[in-house]
């Protein structure tokens, strides 16, 4: 059972937790030198001495942490680490002066585009991205050859833009001139499961972990391996890496990241109380953390909260101004009857997606679930076939299997739903909305005790996932009724 297995680990599990012994988890062989060696990163973050006062006569006019936290910051965008907002703001001022200086710079272009693509990302701020490809095209007109740096940033600019083709093919290209830098690889896992090529993924997540990584690189290539095992299933695992990956984290952006990912984690699993202190765990380290400002409003919806969900999500959005957040956000007012402001939220969804695409977003995802549910079904179908036909991802088959659904063609709907939750076709993930919506699909189709599967099932993995559609949800598998004692239902087999 999903509750039995994978709910409240108990105290001592993660990062935030009280202490306690730790319960045995069960490892991957290959993983277990990973997570040993983590635990002594861990240690030696620790152990490193702080360095003593200096004299008032050497010390800098300038603050003495800047250097520091600049050259973190450098090192962080190159290598696709988490960095903290106003490290990266810092940042690019920096590398802005330093192309002017040396316009002939490869590596300080390369750099500077790395770094808007970083605060692009960390404040859903498109216009920053066509400012990244002019910089790393900047680069590659110095360096055209070999510029592994420039090809690697370009790889996360068309990740941020969700053009999982462009990624894939920029990424392939990094990885082929630097096989044995482990920051090549999350970036192309991240275009293989944006273009459904999950065996793509798992092929280069077993080549980075078999790479030999330093105490400081250990901790983010433990977090792609979380990613990985997430979408497989495997939430034990991934919840093993990233608390491992928070507890060996070098700075604090990173820790924040990797908590966050916990927090989400428990979300997903309908684990709220966990959630909510390992979003807010993360926050207090870096309080523009995507992932937690938003994740902390879900939760706190969740958990009835409504007056603070409501204060945090437009926290969230005046920090992260992002279509997915603004949906969420006019889903919750719809569940609450305030109709007016929710109509608000989905229009801003569409300014919010149109500032993306002017920035070469690619926001059909989330305008076709918009569409599909608060707009027009037959547009969410036309948009998210030509989706699909571009990059075949699990999301992409949930969305249009569901918009179908929407559109009246239950049948069509079906293969797609499936897709998104079939084991031997990639869609390991477990997912509540993805169980939830095949499950309304074969009730629409007269499919009885798959519905009721899947519906159960969707409420055991998260409870609360939507506050507009958990509680339908509900009233479905109530209205589907108990099978009967000792026979089986007549669509079992």
């Amino acid at each position: 059972m999903e509750k039995r297995q994978y709910g409240h680990a108990g105290p001592g599990t993660s990062p935030v937790a009280e202490s306690a012994p730790r319960r045995p988890r069960r490892w991957p062989r290959r993983l277990l030198a990973v997570a040993l060696v983590s635990g002594a990163a861990a240690g030696a973050v620790l152990a490193l001495p702080s360095p003593g006062p200096q004299p008032r006569e050497q010390r800098p006019p300038s603050p003495a942490p800047a250097p520091d936290l600049r050259a973190r910051a450098l090192t962080a965008v190159t290598t696709g680490l988490p960095a903290a907002l106003p490290q990266l703001t810092e940042l690019i001022t920096r590398q802005e002066s330093v192309v002017r200086q040396r316009p002939t710079d490869a590596a300080a272009w390369a750099a500077l585009g790395a770094a808007y693509v970083a605060r692009g990302r960390q404040t859903a701020d498109a216009a920053d991205f066509p400012k990244a490809e002019r910089a790393l095209n900047s680069s590659l007109r110095v360096k055209s050859t070999g510029n592994a740096e420039a090809l690697g940033a370009l790889t996360a600019l068309a990740n941020a833009r969700r053009d999982f083709p462009a990624a894939k093919r920029y990424g392939e290209q990094a990885l082929k001139l630097t096989p044995k830098r482990w920051s090549a690889y999350p970036p192309l896992i991240d275009a293989y499961n944006g273009l459904g090529d999950y065996t793509g993924a798992r092929r280069t997540l077993d080549k980075l972990m078999a790479l030999r990584t330093s105490p400081a690189e250990r901790p983010a290539v433990m977090a792609r391996a979380a990613a990985v095992y997430r979408d497989r299933g495997w939430r034990e695992d991934a919840v093993a890496q990233l608390t491992d990956a928070a507890a060996a984290a070098g700075t604090p952006a990173e820790r924040a990241a990797w908590l966050a990912g916990v927090g989400q984690l428990a979300w997903e699993r309908g684990d709220r109380d966990d959630a909510l202190r390992h979003f807010e765990a993360a926050l207090r380290l870096d309080p523009a953390q995507g992932t937690a400002v938003t994740g902390r409003a879900r939760t706190l919806a969740a958990l009835g909260r409504t007056d603070q969900a409501l204060t945090a999500y437009r926290d969230a959005l005046a920090k992260q101004p992002d279509p997915g957040t603004a949906l969420e956000f006019g889903e919750l007012y719809e569940s609450l009857g305030r109709t007016r402001d929710a109509g608000k939220q989905y229009a801003a969804v569409r300014t919010l997606a149109e500032r993306g695409a002017s920035g070469g977003v690619d926001e059909e995802l989330v305008l076709g679930r918009l569409e599909a549910d608060h707009g027009d079904p037959d547009e969410a179908v036309t948009r998210l076939r030509a989706e699909w036909k571009r990059q075949p991802g699990i999301e992409v088959a949930d969305a249009l299997g569901w918009a179908l659904y929407r559109a009246g063609d239950e049948e069509e709907a079906l293969k797609y739903a499936t897709v998104a939750t079939d084991k031997a076709k990639g869609g390991g993930v477990r997912s509540a909305s993805h169980a939830f919506h095949r499950g309304m699909i074969e009730r629409e189709l007269g499919h009885v005790g798959p519905a009721r599967r899947q519906l159960s099932d969707a409420l055991l993995v998260n409870p609360y996932f939507s506050p507009v559609w958990a509680p339908k949800a509900r009233r479905a598998v109530a209205g589907l009724g108990d099978p009967e004692d000792g026979t089986l239902p007549e669509d079992a087999l």
